[in-house]
């Protein structure tokens, strides 16, 4: 079984940042994400770093819609840690669709996770009991290997 890491570190520090919040099966749970992952990140420091807030909130949409539209009306949780340089977010639910990064092009679904395969500096899944959960990581400091992915 695939277990969460946090960048080459098995689990987060005693005292890093951390929230995890469940939200009801709702188009209103989107917006509400986006709006705590911007309060959250406000909060910890990390706002204005080089555009992190706007990309996490927009990954975090896109993992949280597709978490509603793929988990059969059950509630999705949305958990934010903050530790060695990085933040990682992750979206569970009960689905089991795997999520795929399609190639660039026309494609009318799936954009969604061309946006976190093209932003993120990582990202996967893992099952998680009885369902999923789908996360990715951005850089929060200014050093090297923070930040989105160099192409």
């Amino acid at each position: 079984m695939l277990r969460p890491r946090y960048a080459s570190y098995p689990q987060p520090p005693l005292g890093a940042g951390h929230l995890s919040v469940e939200y009801e099966p709702r188009p209103t749970a989107v917006r509400e994400a986006r709006a705590l992952v911007r309060r959250q990140l406000e909060g910890w420091g990390l706002a204005d770093r080089d555009g992190l807030t706007d990309t996490a909130e927009l990954l975090v949409s896109e993992l949280a819609t597709n978490a509603l539209l793929h988990s059969a009306g059950s509630r999705i949780r949305l958990t934010l840690t903050a530790a060695h340089g990085v933040l990682r977010c992750e979206v569970s639910d009960v689905g089991h669709r795997v999520p795929r990064a399609p190639a660039a092009g026309g494609a009318t679904n799936g954009r969604g996770m061309f946006l976190v395969n093209a932003l993120a500096l990582h990202w996967g899944r893992y099952q998680d009991g009885p369902g999923r959960t789908v996360w990715f990581e951005l850089g929060t400091c200014g050093a090297d290997g923070c930040g989105p992915r160099q192409p």
